[in-house]
């Protein structure tokens, strides 16, 4: 009997000619007429929890990353091998499509070619470059700066060419020109973008309801806006930020501060010779979400 006769031959053939790749999710996703909400993760855990709740895609946040595995702000401290393993680790655990954050490349032309292409490799649907000075800096805090014209350009331009040379991510470019430049420069860089084939737009740190709304308005495309709790953007509704023209409402540090808060409350109640009872977890619930359930599942077919 020919191999591709068999049944398990024909089911992995059938897999294979329905499944859709992270990138072609997350277009799919995309194309709805809609604002996705976006919590971010940093690492596998997380990322399974975003996707046990129901979320349909998520990002790789370079501040979280940086805090939790070094313990360290996002100030440029982190390295390129210390992101892409934390992102091969997340993509593996993510049943979602997650997009990853390639900061400003982590070098030249070369070098952002380079990162695009191994964040393509490690699971990514796609990946944010951005225009600050390197070391970069957190786009709400202090200290930012970004490069000339013609080097946010060129950077993006790689990106977009290590795609166009058959990498399958989309790329998100940013720009955080409004903080130093202004208004005007920011737009000015995001349509520069938009016209050398950036899939996903993103101005950070718009300082009003008005220039959120300009931005779109100026700038057609794909749009991701950043909700920062106590940051230089209005909070605003996903529903709001879709009549708006967005797509995407992120949400960087959201569970990150839940879990750091309900962290410093339960050590507080230890200290003081309490036991936090209340504020846990069912153990049934953490063996699930960590995954211990589906383990035993999938061992009963080597009982």
């Amino acid at each position: 009997m020919a191999l591709t006769n068999s049944p398990p031959m024909l089911k992995w053939l059938k897999v294979m000619m329905t499944a859709k790749t992270p990138a072609d999710k997350l277009r799919q996703l995309l194309a709805q007429d809609t604002c996705h909400v976006m919590p971010c993760c940093w690492d596998g855990l997380s990322v399974k929890m975003i996707a046990d709740a129901g979320f349909s895609f998520t990002f790789m946040s370079g501040f979280a990353v940086s805090a939790a595995r070094l313990g360290a702000p996002d100030t440029g401290l982190i390295s390129f091998g210390e992101m892409l393993d934390q992102g091969r680790n997340i993509c593996a655990a993510s049943t979602i499509p997650v997009i990853g954050d390639g900061d400003t490349g982590y070098g030249n032309a070369l070098n952002i070619r380079r990162t695009v292409d191994l964040y393509a490799r490690a699971g990514f649907a796609a990946i944010m470059i951005e225009d600050q000075v390197s070391p970069k800096r957190c786009g709400h805090t202090r200290g930012k700066a970004v490069v000339s014209r013609n080097e946010a350009v060129t950077r993006i331009k790689a990106a977009v060419d290590a795609r166009e040379a058959g990498l399958d991510i989309l790329i998100l470019a940013r720009t955080d020109a409004r903080h130093t430049e202004g208004l005007d420069e920011a737009l000015w860089r995001a349509k520069a973008f938009a016209d050398l084939g950036a899939d996903i737009l993103f101005v950070e740190a718009p300082h009003s309801l008005q220039e959120l709304e300009t931005i779109t308005r100026q700038v057609p495309g794909l749009h991701m806006a950043n909700m920062l709790e106590g940051g230089k953007t209005p909070m605003v509704s996903a529903d709001e930020l879709h009549k708006l023209g967005y797509n995407i409402a992120a949400y960087p540090l959201t569970i990150l501060s839940a879990a750091m808060r309900a962290m410093q409350d339960s050590l507080r109640q230890m200290k003081a010779g309490d036991h936090p009872d209340s504020a846990l977890l069912e153990f049934s619930e953490l063996r699930r979400l960590v995954g211990f359930d589906e383990y035993y599942e999938a061992e009963k077919q080597y009982d």
